[in-house]
């Protein structure tokens, strides 16, 4: 290589928790802080907004990659509050360390 290293890929995801939605990259087998972004307001963030986000904190969709969403519940109570995640692989830019 040419002292350059090559990007590694993550997954990004999307939450709300307390009516805020954050945007996070996970970071496994790591002790580093997970990356991660909060968003003002009450709705969801649009496409721009969360690209935006993921480059303030060193990623990038890889390209091809969409934004998937699923729900989740808590097992233990069916009546529970759905919570919509956002997911997206992404990758870190160039010269930023992750």
């Amino acid at each position: 290589m040419s002292g350059q290293e090559s990007a590694r890929e993550f997954t990004a995801q999307m939450s709300a928790r307390e009516g805020r939605w954050r945007l996070y990259v996970v970071l496994l087998n790591t002790t580093a802080p997970w990356p991660e972004c909060a968003f003002s307001g009450d709705t969801v963030p649009t496409f721009t907004d969360r690209t935006d986000a993921l480059s303030v904190l060193g990623f990038e969709p890889v390209a091809g990659a969409e934004w998937t969403w699923t729900e989740d519940t808590d097992p233990d109570d069916p009546a529970s509050p759905v919570v919509l995640i956002a997911a997206i692989r992404v990758r870190s830019r160039a010269g930023v360390g992750a």
